[in-house]
């Protein structure tokens, strides 16, 4: 199943972007294309940031995304903004559950995308509202 998503409009600001997905796994790479595409503009506009923060953002994305797909029925939005020395990168769904941090295991096999996301970012945040949950993770530019 192919993600409706709204694409950004080419004069878009650089600062933020907002896609909606309907679901399906196919939004899982759709919101890796969606973090490049944002990071090409911050580039652009003349942003500086570290050689490997792409990798890092898409990485963080579609664990987000990922969690947001297996956990929650439905939609989900995510939300890409510029913020001081960093990109808050935030899922919307609508689960009602809130997401486990479990500690590093190197013999767990799988749910390691929590943690792969608290080690890549400063703040891993999650606020709830009245039909689900948002998960921000705040990645520094350098």
């Amino acid at each position: 199943m192919t993600p409706a998503h709204r694409r950004e409009a080419a004069d878009a600001p650089a600062t933020a972007t907002v896609v909606e997905f309907r679901g399906g796994s196919a939004m899982i790479p759709a919101s890796r294309d969606v973090v490049q595409g944002f990071v090409a503009r911050l580039r652009e506009a003349g942003v500086d940031m570290a050689d490997t923060f792409l990798d890092s953002a898409r990485l963080v994305a579609s664990e987000l995304v990922t969690n947001a797909l297996r956990h929650a029925p439905g939609p989900c939005r995510l939300v890409l903004t510029l913020v001081e020395d960093g990109v808050e990168i935030a899922v919307s769904d609508s689960g009602e559950g809130f997401p486990a941090f479990l500690p590093g295991d190197p013999l767990r096999i799988g749910r390691h995308g929590l943690e792969i996301v608290t080690r890549l970012c400063d703040e891993v945040v999650t606020r709830p509202h009245a039909t689900g949950k948002t998960v921000s993770a705040r990645l520094p530019l350098r």
